[in-house]
């Protein structure tokens, strides 16, 4: 895109608003004609050409052949120019990080896993951050100009609105987290919760992305546990960002102390960290696990273990998974009685690609939910597995370049 473009999406008159309408509807719709441009807008035909022309004059759209109607002249079809611009992805998790790059379509060119990293709250660490992100733009030969955003995904309670984040990296409060690292990259940026750009990258190019639903529950059941919401087809923040706390969630007199700071949260008995504190205790008490020399040699578990002895049909981990499948499917079939979803998508670490928790999940939930209710909701297990943080995090940086802020 020119800069003369950007700078007009990026001024809140009519004229620049109408471009920036345009370039979401073809977000969402990919192509249109110039008759419906004029709809949409609620403009003439001459106005949605100029529009229309403007748009190709600045490098954002481009003619993707014409729509064939059966008589008469064919209209043109206008869609998003793939060299228009591009967005880099960064999901930062534990013990790695993985970057990406999409073009303007949506298309992924560059996708680099599993960089090492330890993540720590310290400057330190989030510096590793921003090295990591240049080395990225410097590995792959990309010209700052043409990146339009980077968007990062990182745990905790993150405001991408404000671009505050409250538990990692917050050493300057009265600075965003977001305005530092744009800064220290020298390219805009966004930021997200780390299970909300899961969420988005199963609903927009994983397992939700054809079967045309407007509402999904993502539930992220890794180290932690955590909720992303898709209403009317828009990820749901709530008014701080916080929303999708379902981790920390009261529901059992346990004692068991949260990192929240608060007894008895969901997360203290479903998530990875519930399930290996499990499967040591178990196995000190006399159980047999393709862990128990692991344990008894006094090594603590990682999700990594686990999900390999789930994968080798461990009878102690699978059971101990099961059982949390059917404690997490209670407390989701509360969301449905609550949200009447379209679909409900069980994701994250230990979600495998056998479905297995998603099974026990599902019996949980159609003895706890209304049927009425759950009848038109399905069950689905992701389809991208560790790829869906990227990915979703590319298109989160594609969908924050350009929010409308009549919204």
């Amino acid at each position: 895109m020119t800069p003369q473009l950007l700078e007009d999406i990026a001024q809140e008159t009519k004229k620049g608003q109408h471009k920036l309408h345009v370039i979401n509807y073809l977000l969402a719709h990919q192509t249109a004609t110039m008759t419906d441009i004029a709809k949409e807008l609620y403009v003439s035909i001459p106005t949605a050409a100029k529009i229309l022309q403007e748009l190709q004059e600045g490098g954002c759209i481009q003619e993707q052949g014409k729509l064939e109607i059966g008589i008469g002249r064919f209209p043109v079809l206008f869609g998003l120019n793939p060299k228009g611009g591009y967005f880099i992805g960064v999901d930062v998790k534990r013990s790695y990080i993985n970057i990406g790059l999409i073009d303007l379509s949506g298309l992924i060119s560059h996708e680099d896993y599993g960089i090492p990293y330890s993540l720590e709250n310290t400057p330190e660490a989030l510096e590793v951050i921003c090295e990591e992100i240049l080395l990225f733009i410097e590995r792959h030969e990309l010209k700052q100009r043409d990146i339009l955003n980077i968007n990062v995904n990182i745990p905790g309670r993150i405001n991408p609105v404000t671009g505050h984040s409250y538990n990692l990296f917050n050493f300057f409060p009265d600075r965003p987290l977001a305005s530092i690292l744009s800064e220290r990259i020298g390219t805009r940026v966004s930021i997200d919760n780390d299970t909300r750009g899961m969420a988005f990258g199963e609903f927009t190019q994983g397992c939700a992305k054809d079967l045309g639903v407007n509402s999904a529950l993502y539930v992220n059941v890794s180290w932690g546990l955590g909720l992303g919401l898709i209403l009317d087809g828009q990820i749901y923040f709530g008014k701080s960002g916080f929303s999708g706390e379902l981790g920390h969630i009261s529901v059992y007199n346990n004692q068991i102390l949260c990192h929240c700071g608060k007894k008895g949260c969901l997360e203290t008995e479903v998530s990875g960290q519930a399930m290996c504190r499990k499967v040591q205790a178990r196995i000190r008490g006399g159980e047999n696990s393709v862990l128990t020399p692991a344990v008894l040699r006094g090594e603590d578990l990682k999700m990594s273990d686990l999900i390999r002895a789930c994968s080798q049909e461990d009878m102690l981990c699978l059971e101990v998974l099961s059982e949390m499948g059917l404690q997490l499917g209670k407390q989701i079939a509360n969301l449905i009685n609550v949200f009447n979803p379209e679909l409900v998508i069980v994701g994250g670490s230990l979600a495998d690609s056998n479905g297995f928790l998603t099974q026990h999940i599902e019996a949980s939930v159609r003895t706890y939910s209304m049927s009425v209710v759950t009848k038109d909701t399905r069950i689905e297990t992701a389809t991208l597995g560790d790829k869906a943080g990227l990915i979703g995090a590319c298109m989160l940086a594609r969908t924050r370049r350009f929010e409308e802020r009549s919204k």
